[in-house]
């Protein structure tokens, strides 16, 4: 008996151990570790986009931090790796598994990616995050990104941008004829329909375009951001109001493939992470856009304009009837732009009697 009960415990033991490691090597099992990469459409060291509260290299250090170590990302800022607007082919073809940019650069393959990243005249960050979230923005991204096998995601909002820098004031509709411009995305198709020769380079190359006269005039974000590129130095006359960008989303864009290997764990902490430099990032521009306004106007010989009476009835025709037109030509864009004007056209019910009234000082 006494032989017996100790193989019995041995036996136990045995067992004991065996189930006490069998959740241990399971475990082990799940701790997969990823090594990946992720290049940039913005230069080393550009605020917002590259350094700082909730950009790209905040981004990666933030999914090292909440994944343990299990997923690492290599960043390459733009022309480290590959040419400032190659992400999309990059990312496509699996150079990299990662791109931080904008959804707009790559409307050469699809005019509907441009809804995902600014629309004229359209939705405010608030609305276009509702929209994105929970008003089912986020499946049509994915929807016009299925074919090209890559996903996306937001990371980023700078908010409402201005018009523009001018090396000359402007004096009506007259002034956009011949007007060398750089201006990407939606507003760049609606500005060719007043005359304007629109030029798209990306943020390193905007101020000596500028400075040596290649272009008249150059957008890029606002007073802080525009400040850090030295623009102020090409060009002294600043256009509001920023019709043409309400909203700005930054887009981390993701090969499908490799997403799809992720487990789920790893997905929810590339997620939230997006999530949370798309908050922090908008929170960062506002809280330096007023010094920056305040310093360029003071210090820096800047003149702030509002555009010429009967400029801004005129891009808002415009951009409704070069929507209109791409939307009758294309089902996948008139699905996204119904969805998108639908939404914002629910949501201002709201916001005109919560936000506006409070707002709006003239009310």
């Amino acid at each position: 008996m006494t032989l017996k009960r100790r193989d019995i415990l041995k036996t136990g033991a045995g067992a004991l151990v065996g189930l006490a490691g069998a959740p241990m090597i399971a475990r082990a099992a799940d701790k997969q570790q990823f090594h990946w990469r992720m290049t940039s459409a913005y230069p080393s060291g550009s605020p917002f986009y590259s350094t700082g509260p909730g950009s790209a290299s905040d981004f990666v250090k933030r999914v090292e931090a909440a994944s343990g170590g299990r997923l690492k990302i290599d960043f390459y800022p733009a022309g480290e790796l590959i040419p400032a607007l190659g992400g999309f082919d990059a990312v496509r073809g699996g150079t990299v598994q990662m791109n931080w940019g904008n959804a707009y650069f790559w409307a050469g393959r699809s005019f509907a990616a441009q809804y995902f990243t600014a629309v004229p005249f359209g939705m405010d960050v608030m609305t276009v995050n509702a929209w994105l979230y929970h008003g089912g923005g986020q499946a049509l991204w994915d929807e016009v990104y299925a074919d090209f096998g890559l996903k996306a995601l937001p990371a980023g909002n700078t908010g409402m941008q201005m018009t523009g820098w001018f090396k000359k004031p402007l004096e009506g509709l007259e002034s956009f004829k011949g007007l060398r411009m750089r201006i990407p995305g939606l507003a760049g198709k609606v500005y060719e329909q007043l005359g304007v020769n629109v030029k798209v380079l990306p943020g390193g190359e905007i101020f000596p375009a500028l400075e040596r006269g290649v272009i008249d005039a150059a957008e890029f974000v606002g007073p802080y951001l525009d400040r850090q590129l030295g623009l102020q130095n090409a060009a002294s006359h600043y256009y509001t109001p920023g019709w043409h960008e309400p909203s700005n989303v930054s887009e981390l864009l993701i090969n499908k493939a490799a997403w799809q290997q992720l487990p789920d764990d790893l997905k929810a902490v590339v997620q939230n992470c997006a999530a949370a430099c798309n908050e922090i990032s908008f929170a960062w521009c506002n809280a330096n856009n007023a010094a920056a306004l305040n310093d360029l106007t003071q210090n820096q010989g800047v003149t702030v304009h509002q555009l010429p009476e009967g400029v801004l009835p005129k891009l808002r025709e415009l951009t409704m009837d070069t929507l209109s037109t791409h939307a009758a030509e294309d089902q996948q864009v008139a699905k996204v732009h119904k969805a998108y004007f639908d939404f914002k056209k629910q949501a201002k019910g709201w916001l005109d009697v919560s936000e506006k009234v409070v707002l709006n000082e003239n009310l």
